[in-house]
């Protein structure tokens, strides 16, 4: 008997490892943002929606709100690769749980969590943003909100909406955010 259990789970774990192999993901329609004009200068910048290629596995892709960008150098406040999302030194994320994007209107004042340094540089507050699908193999958002607090003491509020795109496949990371300049926590209008 126990020997016809384990055959039956061994037959449903290939059956599993096939049909993800063989399936073929539908990409969303996100494309790569590229480079766009400063963002006029107000206090809340956004909502607006990023994507940005976060596959390298030794590289991390740096986010500045400020700039409304993927940046290379300067001051930045997320940083991405593959599924991973930090927050820049000195800044922290929490996770304001299932809730509608336009639902937070402020984020609140603690609770925000640096990053845990070690073999894999990782960011509690943001933690695991994703569900993994066996059968697929694939990541889907679990749709969370997250708050951040910069290094500069600015607040946003940030949703990962997708990991895959039309342009590079794998580890293209699209999100959503509203970034609060004038230092207050509100991210509404």
């Amino acid at each position: 008997m126990l020997v016809l259990a384990m055959g039956v789970a061994f037959l449903l774990l290939v059956a599993a490892l096939l049909i993800g192999s063989i399936t073929s993901p539908e990409f969303p329609p996100y494309a790569v943002t590229g480079p766009r004009g400063a963002p006029p200068r107000k206090s809340l910048v956004g909502p607006a929606t990023y994507t940005l290629d976060a596959s390298s596995t030794v590289r991390w892709r740096t986010f500045d709100f400020r700039r409304d960008a993927a940046v290379d150098s300067g001051p930045w406040d997320l940083a991405f690769r593959r599924f991973h999302v930090i927050a820049a030194p000195g800044g922290g994320i929490v996770d304001l749980g299932r809730v509608p994007f336009d639902s937070v209107a402020e984020l609140p004042a603690v609770g925000y969590l640096g990053n845990a340094l070690g073999s894999d540089t990782t960011n509690p507050g943001v933690g695991k943003w994703y569900d993994y699908n066996m059968l697929t193999h694939l990541l889907t958002s679990k749709r969370h909100v997250y708050g951040v607090r910069t290094p500069g003491g600015m607040y946003a509020k940030v949703e990962v909406m997708a990991y895959y795109c039309k342009d590079v496949g794998v580890a293209c990371v699209t999100f959503r955010y509203a970034y609060q300049e004038n230092g207050t926590r509100r991210v509404v209008p």
